[in-house]
């Protein structure tokens, strides 16, 4: 590929968000950072990665103490310089960790991927072998988590739609499909 190509992908627990995100890597030959960012981040911290993992993508409440407030905000400056120092280098795509807005300075395109509750449903059922009603617990906390953690730390509202350059529904065009919508995207904003 001759034209460095950023892209960021916000998504819906459950919506194959992280499927696309390796489908595009694989298909464009550029990495994908989602769970690696955490090992890098550590990495050049020097904090240990289980406390990255811990906090990924949570946002602790205020009420639990201001030491655990000011910890999720260091966490999170460390990521962001991570995310921002990796797309200086080459082109990547980054699944989650707020990178849309991270990276509101560069020319990216940014993608929220999302599928109705059904679907998603349906996909983590067969993913982590749980009921439905379980995986719908699941989908609530894990979105619930994702949106705090967006909405506090970009003063922005996680999957508004004007957040993004493009929103895709998994469930229209299936994880390949998806794949092939972003690529055409990308080539028509001639960043392919």
């Amino acid at each position: 590929m001759e034209k460095k190509l950023t892209i960021t992908i916000g998504r819906q627990f459950g919506s194959g968000g992280k499927a696309v995100a390796e489908e595009l890597g694989r298909r464009l030959g550029i990495p994908v950072y989602d769970s690696e960012l955490i090992t890098e981040a550590a990495r050049k911290s020097g904090i240990a990665e289980e406390f990255f993992k811990k906090r990924d993508e949570k946002r602790r409440a205020l009420f639990i103490g201001m030491r655990s407030g000011m910890d999720d905000e260091i966490l999170f400056g460390i990521q962001s310089d991570t995310i921002r120092e990796l797309a200086s280098k080459g082109s990547a795509i980054f699944v989650g960790r707020a990178s849309d807005y991270v990276l509101r300075e560069m020319d990216c395109i940014d993608v929220f991927i999302c599928a109705p509750l059904e679907a998603r449903i349906k996909r983590i059922m067969e993913r982590q072998n749980l009921s439905a009603a379980d995986a719908e617990t699941l989908i609530d906390r894990k979105d619930r988590g994702r949106a705090e953690y967006y909405d506090f730390f970009t003063f922005s509202k996680w999957g508004e739609a004007a957040n993004y350059d493009l929103c895709i529904d998994s469930s229209v065009l299936g994880i390949e499909g998806t794949a092939d919508y972003i690529i055409e995207f990308a080539r028509r904003r001639g960043l392919l």
